[in-house]
């Protein structure tokens, strides 16, 4: 059962816990007097989980969790299994990566508490994210964000590599959430194509972050292996301890190549041969990809840490000049009147976000006790869950999730290049904590 508490308040009646059974010191006659109750959709909901029986099978069975509906299995990883889901009020799809508890040992754990402690502090237009997490006595349950178009690897599987246009706009998505990531201390580790994610109208979701990790400060040296060996930066390989940004700008370079070539730049029979072509650099790059990638590509994939490209450098690179944001992308200067402006802006759109959340729950029959009693900060609580999937969807339909385009010519690439470059900054509404 989920943890929140819900209480729903008459004059006469008293309810305890996922029940609306009458517990008040009210006669008979007293209630025939009393005109039928019409139960909110919440109300509802908590007495079926109480009293009706097909519900309470579902729950028994495993084909309801807390609030969730449970359908078939998505997709799996080593510690876990991702099924389908549906919220039994707001009726969105989420996606439910289950973990059995019995079977995780201590690092297992650490990783788990690191991947849920990553995507509870974030709030990104390409990040996945996290609605709630459901604990039961043998299992753990992460309601996240539902991408139902297929990840990364598998398109390029089947239908080959993307497109130049098609892969600009991806990769530029991939490099919108790294540099959020980043910028709030959190390394990923394990960015590569499966964790590429495609919601419907391909928006792109990174996901997965059961390696990742915190850091104080970007020149703090990390020290575990992390992620896939062909994605593994070479520092990876020679035991070493490494700085974390410049590992997922690697990753990023071989998920670029793959995206615009279809085929890996690191590829060998064994660990060890693929582990020599990594800290040997060697790889070729296809003549018929264009220039501007290439010279991209070849910055990204330095062997010296300090020599790659930072995250600023390739979104102001000549090859993505072309692709617009739908959010802006302008420098953060103390005392200036228009980033004064924005912030005004974005403070008045995110309570009139807030104004549309707070109708939309109290349409499902939850009140300000309900909010005033639950943190909305805590994962582990079914009101935060409803309440992160209507803010979503109040997002969404004011433009979240919409894609970059690439717009024509750019007169002057490196007079341009150099303006994205000094003034690269996400300053969405959407990119905040939350």
């Amino acid at each position: 059962m989920p943890r929140g508490q819900y209480h729903v308040t008459s004059p006469r009646l008293h309810h305890s816990r996922y029940s609306l059974t009458d517990s008040s010191d009210a006669s008979p006659e007293d209630e025939e007097a009393d005109p039928p109750m019409r139960f909110t959709a919440l109300q509802k909901l908590t007495t079926d989980m109480c009293k009706d029986e097909k519900t309470i099978k579902d729950l028994i069975i495993g084909r309801r969790v807390g609030f969730y509906k449970v359908r078939g299995e998505i997709g799996y990883g080593t510690f876990s299994r991702v099924k389908l889901g549906f919220h039994a009020l707001t009726k969105d799809k989420v996606a439910l990566k289950i973990l059995d508890r019995t079977k995780l040992d201590i690092q297992a754990q650490r990783l788990l508490s690191r991947e849920i402690t990553s995507m509870e502090s974030v709030q990104h237009p390409n990040v996945l994210r996290l609605y709630e997490v459901v604990e039961t006595p043998s299992r753990l349950f992460l309601v996240l964000e539902y991408a139902g178009g297929g990840d990364l690897h598998n398109r390029i599987c089947n239908e080959g590599k993307l497109s130049d246009n098609t892969s600009k706009v991806t990769f530029a998505q991939v490099l919108s959430a790294i540099k959020y990531l980043h910028n709030n201390g959190i390394i990923h580790r394990d960015l590569k194509a499966e964790n590429v994610l495609f919601t419907s109208s391909g928006c792109v979701k990174v996901a997965d972050f059961g390696f990742s990790t915190r850091v104080s400060n970007r020149n703090d040296a990390l020290d575990t292996f992390c992620g896939s060996p062909p994605y593994a930066a070479p520092e990876l390989f020679r035991d070493e301890s490494y700085l974390g940004p410049p590992v997922d700008v690697w990753a990023m370079g071989v998920l670029l190549f793959f995206m615009v070539t279809g085929t890996m730049p690191f590829r060998a029979d064994t660990m060890g041969k693929l582990r020599h072509c990594i800290i040997e650099g060697s790889y070729t790059i296809p003549p018929w990809v264009p220039g501007p990638c290439q010279r991209l590509i070849k910055g990204i994939l330095k062997q010296a840490p300090s020599d790659r490209y930072a995250v600023d450098q390739m979104l102001g690179c000549d090859w993505l000049l072309h692709v617009e944001f739908p959010w802006s992308l302008v420098s953060q200067e103390p005392d200036n009147s228009m980033q004064s402006l924005l912030d005004s802006e974005r403070e008045l759109e995110d309570e009139e976000e807030q104004e549309e959340v707070r109708n939309a729950l109290e349409e499902l029959g939850f009140t300000q006790g309900h909010l005033r009693n639950n943190s909305l900060k805590d994962s582990r609580n079914p009101v935060t869950g409803v309440y992160r999937i209507l803010l979503h969807q109040t997002q969404k339909r004011r433009g979240c999730d919409s894609l970059p385009v690439v717009r024509g010519m750019v007169r002057d690439p490196k007079r341009e290049g150099l303006r994205a470059y000094r003034g690269l900054r996400h300053t969405s509404k959407f990119c905040v904590l939350s």
